[in-house]
């Protein structure tokens, strides 16, 4: 009796020794989530909960991207105020005019805006969110002529939507502006002008010079394109690929908007003698003549 019990210990040992022995030579898979899970479990619990704790911070801007939805229909504008506030953005509200022009007093980043407001044009308020602020514009109506949406693109739009609206490619259409913005302010570090012809323009600026040093109006849509034209150093670009730099892959422009802003352009950029964007027969446009820092 005395020797069992003197044993056992030595027997529960062997056991345990036994038992790890049958774990250890377990499959390979198995053996391998079982070291994870008892040897390092805690250890790992640690490190991957320092990983999520750096995770949420990454994701934690500094300041959220300040939106302001202008539409007169509150079911409408509430519904899109939830939505991106839920999307991490912060949102205001505007039913009118006089209330986005108070909105737009606080720093703003992007503006959804109707064309059909109760005391006043949509157009007309894009053309002094343009001139009084940076903020991106993103045209949402029910308007959906040809007509409104090359007018809306050449006065200020980054992009013209009609309604019903598709929540989840507005949303993509704003990050899109937004993403494109930001790193147009970035590029704005580095003053950049580049000569051609009678005319400099200034990337960072956005002004195109005539010869005695005067800035040529353009709208957004016409610098687009023309900054795109002066970058490619006389290689000629396609219509598709001018249509992705006025607007956007996704938004409701066709090769006629191209082709309307060449006109445009043409007409702005006269006093050398020599057309200054060509037509490249099959392919679509390009700057005639020679680019120099």
């Amino acid at each position: 009796m005395l020797f069992g019990r003197a044993n056992a210990p030595s027997i529960a040992a062997g056991n345990s020794r036994g038992l790890e022995q049958v774990v250890n030579v377990r499959s390979q898979d198995s053996a391998l989530r079982d070291a994870v899970t008892f040897q390092a479990g805690p250890q790992a619990h640690r490190i991957s909960g320092n990983v999520a704790d750096t995770a949420v911070q990454d994701v934690r801007p500094a300041a959220r991207e300040r939106l302001i939805v202008v539409e007169d229909d509150p079911v409408t504008r509430t519904m899109l105020v939830d939505y991106f506030s839920e999307n991490n953005f912060d949102v205001v509200g505007a039913g009118t005019c006089a209330e986005c022009r108070q909105a737009l007093r606080a720093r703003t980043d992007l503006v959804f805006l109707d064309l059909q407001l109760p005391d006043g044009d949509g157009f007309d308020l894009a053309r002094e969110i343009q001139a009084t602020s940076n903020a991106g514009i993103i045209f949402v109506t029910r308007r959906d002529t040809d007509v409104d949406r090359i007018l809306g693109l050449e006065i200020a739009g980054d992009h013209y939507v009609t309604k019903p609206i598709n929540l989840r490619d507005l949303l993509a259409r704003a990050r899109s502006v937004l993403r494109r913005r930001s790193i147009d302010r970035k590029a704005a570090r580095n003053h950049n002008s580049i000569a051609f012809g009678d005319w400099i323009i200034d990337l960072t600026r956005r002004e195109l010079l005539g010869s005695d040093g005067k800035p040529v109006a353009l709208t957004r849509a016409e610098f687009d394109l023309l900054a795109a034209l002066v970058g490619a150093d006389g290689r000629p670009l396609s219509r598709d690929y001018l249509i992705e730099v006025v607007s956007n892959p996704q938004a409701e422009v066709d090769i006629r908007t191209v082709d309307a802003l060449v006109a445009r352009l043409r007409r702005k950029l006269v006093g050398s003698g020599t057309p200054v964007i060509t037509t490249v027969t099959g392919v679509g446009y390009k700057l005639a003549l020679s680019e120099r820092l």
